[in-house]
């Protein structure tokens, strides 16, 4: 399995909302601080104007386009030029129609250009989600022409026609091709940003990748340093000072991290053995295990195993 779909297989997507935003004439609506997740839109006719917390400068974007916004930060929406500026949580509260979309008239609506967006939003859980989360810059945009975006740009019908109105079996509909268009988008920005930060860079350089991509392959196999460089076609030294230059730490640092996010996802929803567990991720005995285990979670894998059932069951009370 490559590292990205490796690191989306153990992802929980607890919530997905998928909705339309329909707005004439000027208009501005502030979002406040949310909690983790990724919140995607695509513009299906007009443009609108993206100011987020943490990001360079406001983009504008535009019909055929796609964003991502990552980092739970506050941001504002609005027309191009702007309206006054509003809170978008009443914008939710008043305007929802029984269709389920979004209607809003700003000043000059009757004569003002329309604007129209379809959005998701991806509450993650998991144990994978923070290495997903914390390498993504806070607003990725993705235009219609970036090279690779042509999946896109063909799910952008579907995404308008989901959204227009409520259908049968469109709540899964809506689930299922909004993770579609995450994936999609991860994808895209991949291949086009510059440089990625973190374990995203490190995953799209030719041979660090190929490198992590072989570990996540195989957790289990006993990797040396050195057995990694040969991956990479690279000298033992080089591989090591380019991995964690792009990653932030060594490679058997971060393979042991991994081994450990495996082994807590394991705990979390699978009925394995502990023992059984530690042969999944490499570890020759469960008392090894064990050990590594409690260095890293400051916990026994059976009181893990414990505590994260039993603040399961509560939160599904």
């Amino acid at each position: 399995m490559d590292p990205l779909s490796d690191v989306l297989s153990m992802l929980t997507v607890s919530s997905t909302l998928s909705s339309r935003f329909e707005a004439r004439g000027r208009w501005a609506f502030r979002y406040s601080q949310y909690a983790s997740h990724i919140k995607l839109g695509c513009v299906l006719e007009g443009r609108f104007r993206l100011d987020v917390d943490g990001a360079a400068a406001p983009v504008v974007v535009e019909a055929g386009d796609f964003f991502l916004l990552t980092n739970g930060l506050p941001f504002s929406a609005s027309s191009d030029p702007p309206g006054p500026l509003q809170d978008g949580t009443q914008l939710n509260r008043d305007h929802r129609g029984p269709d389920g979309v979004l209607r809003y008239d700003g000043q000059g609506a009757e004569d003002g250009p329309l604007a129209v967006m379809a959005s998701g939003r991806f509450a993650l859980a998991g144990e994978a989600s923070e290495l997903l989360l914390r390498h993504l810059p806070p607003l990725i945009h993705l235009r219609a022409s970036d090279p690779g975006a042509r999946p896109l740009v063909g799910l952008l019908d579907l995404m308008g026609w989901e959204t227009a109105e409520l259908r049968p079996g469109s709540s899964i509909a809506r689930t299922n091709l909004a993770a579609l268009v995450l994936v999609q988008a991860l994808r895209v920005h991949l291949a086009n940003a510059p440089q990625p930060e973190g374990w995203l860079g490190a995953m799209a350089d030719a041979r660090i990748g190929a490198a992590l991509s072989q570990m996540h392959a195989d957790i289990a196999r006993p990797w040396t340093v050195e057995r990694l460089a040969q991956s990479a076609r690279m000298s033992r030294t080089a591989f090591a000072v380019r991995f964690k230059a792009l990653t932030g730490s060594t490679p058997l640092e971060y393979l042991g991290g991994w081994r450990m996010t495996v082994a807590r996802n394991a705990l979390r929803h699978s009925d394995d053995g502990i023992a059984r567990i530690a042969e999944r991720v490499g570890y020759q005995s469960e008392t090894a295990f064990s050990a590594a285990f409690k260095r890293e979670t400051g916990e026994s894998p059976g009181r893990f195993r414990t505590q994260a059932r039993a603040a399961g069951l509560a939160m599904t009370a």
